[in-house]
């Protein structure tokens, strides 16, 4: 509710989601010089919107949702307060599909995340056995 009340069921002002992302202020800065990378923080705002997707962002970290998967990859790879402003950039993202496409959520889901990561396990291991020479067959496996 807060969303909406702050920027209206209709979001033809932005031209498209990197402008609303970056109205927000979830995007990472670009202060480049000479091509090193001189600062990449996001700008301050006191933006409401921002407060409460980065609010509803904190709250995923123990969530089953896909959300939930990628706030806690994202700690991993980096401090929390950086994958909490990345999960809620993705969520921005969401909300303006949501409300220019008419689009709803649909979670994948934990189980979901689970079957493609053991797709890629299985992938890679046959892609290491190629490299060595061997060929890999799946079975069945039988409880002992």
């Amino acid at each position: 509710m807060k969303i909406l009340s702050e920027i209206g069921p209709d979001l033809s002002r932005f031209a498209n989601v990197k402008h609303f992302c970056s109205w927000l202020g979830l995007c990472p800065g670009t202060k480049i010089s000479g091509g090193k990378v001189l600062s990449a923080k996001t700008k301050r705002s006191a933006n409401r919107v921002r407060q409460a997707l980065k609010m509803a962002a904190m709250s995923l970290s123990h969530s089953d949702s896909a959300l939930g998967a990628f706030y806690r990859r994202m700690c991993a790879r980096m401090d929390k307060p950086r994958a909490n402003t990345a999960t809620a950039h993705k969520l921005a993202r969401m909300v303006y599909f949501m409300l220019t496409r008419g689009e709803a959520y649909v979670d994948q889901g934990q189980q979901n995340y689970e079957a493609q990561q053991r797709e890629r396990s299985i992938a890679a291991l046959k892609r290491r056995a190629a490299a060595l020479g061997f060929a890999v067959m799946p079975t069945t496996a039988t409880p002992a």
